[in-house]
Parts: structure tokens; C-alpha cells; sequence
């Protein structure tokens, strides 16, 4: 900044184009496709991906090399989980599944070909971890075998199934009140019983005392 202000004004706007030029050419020289190039050979991976239970997930990669290959088929991909040095879960070479992923896993690549995908299919919560995509190339050199240092952080995202179909709910609330009211009677019809029922009882009792006095009554005239 310091450096364009000492200009003179007819040599500031051409300053300026020269600085943005450059920094236009370091970027590039140093970021390919969205990725940064430390090395000549590498593989390109996303960080982060996720998914959820049931569903599925693809999971993008590519590679470069500065080497000649050796013949035809001189290409081959590995794929690892959990850790750097996990445990393999495919390998286009011999070829190899994890018993984890029978069934449930697909690699669209084909021989010759420097990017890809994985995908996996009807996804598990156990099958959150990080997946490491491994290249062996034979070369004119002889062999070579790198891989993503990072890999991809899968994350697995439960369905929620604590909420219930709206339709289903609120016609369960009335049909529950209707069922708690059918072994019980009318108040009303309870207490009109009681109330014969006790009337029966007096005039039981009445009519044989009155019947026992007109008798008395008669026998003394």
C-alpha cells in the first residue's frame, strides 16, 4: 500500500493491474479445482459429508501423479475407515467387501480413470467414522501407493420418530373418552333407585304393623 501511494497518479492504475495480476497468478499455480497442491501426486477428497439412518451417501474423490504408467491395467483403489491405517473396506483389485458393507456398498470408477465416487447404500448409525481413498499405480518407476491424509468425516443423523401422524392422534382422544364411559350408569337413574327402593322397603314394613293393629282393634269390640 505504502509502495502504490509513492507512485506518481499515472503510474498508479497500472500498479494496481500488475499486483492484482500476480496474486491472480500465485492462486492459481496453488489451488487446483478447489484444492491446494502440496505434492505431484495426491488424492482430493471433501472433508465432511453427512447423511441419515436409512438412507445414503456418495463420496467424491480424485487423484493426480506426475508418472508414466506401465500397461493398461496399472490403476487400483482401496478404500479405508475409521483410522489412517484402518481396516479395508474395498479393494477393486482382488476384488474385496467388508463383511460390514455387503450389500451396501457401490464404487462407480472405472480403470484408467483419475476421479470417482463411493457410495453406500441403506446407511447405519455405526457407520459414522472417516473413509480414506488409497490409489496403487503401476508406473515405469515401479510401484506407487498413496492416499487422503484427512479423508471424509461421515456423519450419520438419526430420523426423528418421536411425532405421530396428525390424522391418527387427535381422533384416538375422543374414542379413549368414550371407552372409560361405557361401564358407567347415569347418576340420575342410581339415586331414582335408591329412592324406590327404600319407599318399597317403608310400606313392606307399614302395611303388616297397621293390618296387626286393626286386628287388636276388632278383636276387642
Amino acid at each position: 500500500t505504502a509502495l502504490l501511494v509513492s507512485l506518481p497518479e499515472q503510474n498508479l492504475a497500472m500498479a494496481r493491474i500488475l499486483l492484482l495480476l500476480l496474486s491472480a497468478a500465485c492462486l492459481h499455480t496453488g489451488n487446483s479445482s478447489g484444492y491446494r497442491r502440496v505434492n505431484d501426486f495426491g488424492v482430493n477428497q471433501p472433508a465432511v459429508l453427512s447423511g441419515v439412518q436409512g438412507g445414503s451417501i456418495e463420496i467424491p474423490f480424485s487423484f493426480y501423479f506426475p508418472w508414466e504408467l506401465a500397461n493398461d491395467r496399472s490403476m487400483s483403489i482401496a478404500w479405508i475407515w475409521k483410522y489412517f491405517h484402518g481396516e479395508v473396506i474395498y479393494n477393486s483389485t482382488q476384488p474385496f467387501l467388508h463383511e460390514h458393507f455387503k450389500g451396501r456398498l457401490i464404487m462407480n470408477w472405472t480403470q484408467g480413470q483419475t476421479s470417482g465416487v463411493l457410495r453406500i447404500l441403506n446407511l447405519k448409525e455405526n457407520d459414522q467414522a472417516r473413509y480414506f481413498s488409497r490409489v496403487f499405480l503401476r508406473t515405469t518407476e515401479g510401484m506407487k501407493s498413496w492416499q487422503s491424509i484427512p479423508g471424509t468425516q461421515l456423519i450419520i443423523h438419526a430420523l426423528n420418530t418421536t411425532m405421530g401422524s396428525p390424522s391418527i392422534i387427535p381422533s384416538a382422544v375422543p374414542t379413549a373418552g368414550l371407552e372409560d364411559k361405557r361401564g358407567q350408569r347415569n347418576p340420575s337413574l342410581l339415586n331414582l333407585g335408591v329412592m324406590v327402593g327404600m319407599v318399597l322397603a317403608k310400606v313392606v314394613v307399614i302395611i303388616p304393623l297397621y293390618g296387626w293393629m286393626i286386628f287388636l282393634w276388632w278383636k276387642q269390640r
